[in-house]
C-alpha cells in the first residue's frame, strides 16, 4: 500500500510539470492560457506560431509520462500502472495551476510507451491515420487513446489494459469541450484558423 501511494505521488508530481507554459514562457511566447484553448498542451503551444516548442512540449510532456513508470519500475515494483495513471492525471490537473492543465495525449502515449512499446506503435498508427484523414488534432488523439486499451487486450495485457482504460477516461474527460464543439462542427482543424 505505501509503495502505491509513493507511486502515486512520485506520477503524479512528475506528470504536473507544465513544459508547455515553462517553454512559451522561457522562450518569449508569453502565456499559452490566455490563447486558444487555454491548455498547456503542445497543440496550443503550436498556436503561438512556434512549432519548435510545440515539438519540444510533445517530447517533455510524453517523456515525463515514460520517467514516471521507468521511476516507479525501479523504485515501487508492480505499481507501474498506479504511477501511469497519476502521472496524466498530474498533466491535468496540475496543482500549481489550481487544477487546470492540458489535455493529457502526450503523457497518455509517453505511459504507453513505457508500458508496453507494442501497444504504442499501434496507437500511434492509429493517431496517424486518423489525424491524415480527419485533420482535426482531437479526433486523432481521441480515437488513439481509447484504441490503446483494446489494443493491450487484444495482445493478451489485461493490466495494461486496464491501466490505460484510467488514462482513456482521464483525457477524454479532458476533451469534452472538444467533443462538444465536434458535434457542432465547430472544432479546428490542425494549420488551419480557429
Amino acid at each position: 500500500m505505501m509503495d502505491a501511494m509513493l507511486a502515486a505521488v512520485v506520477g503524479y508530481l512528475l506528470g504536473s510539470i507544465p513544459f508547455g507554459l515553462v517553454l512559451t514562457r522561457w522562450f518569449g511566447a508569453g502565456d499559452i492560457r490566455a490563447i486558444g484553448s487555454g491548455s498547456i498542451g503542445a497543440t496550443n503551444v503550436l498556436r503561438t506560431g512556434r512549432k519548435d516548442l510545440a515539438a519540444a512540449t510533445v517530447l517533455l510532456d510524453a517523456g515525463k509520462g515514460v520517467a514516471a513508470v521507468l521511476v516507479a519500475a525501479r523504485l515501487f515494483p508492480d505499481c507501474e500502472g498506479i504511477a501511469a495513471v497519476a502521472a496524466v492525471a498530474g498533466h491535468c490537473f496540475p496543482l500549481w495551476l489550481k487544477f487546470k492543465g492540458g489535455k493529457g495525449f502526450a503523457t497518455a502515449a509517453g505511459v504507453t510507451l513505457a508500458l508496453a512499446w507494442p501497444v504504442f506503435l499501434v496507437g500511434a498508427a492509429i493517431w496517424a491515420l486518423a489525424i491524415g484523414l480527419s485533420r482535426i488534432s482531437s479526433v486523432a488523439s481521441l480515437i488513439a487513446v481509447v484504441a490503446a486499451p483494446v489494443a493491450a487486450l487484444l495482445m493478451g495485457l489485461p493490466v495494461v489494459a486496464a491501466t490505460l482504460a484510467a488514462v482513456a477516461a482521464i483525457v477524454v474527460v479532458q476533451h469534452r469541450a472538444n467533443i462538444g464543439r465536434l458535434l457542432r462542427g465547430e472544432e479546428p482543424r490542425v494549420g488551419g484558423s480557429k
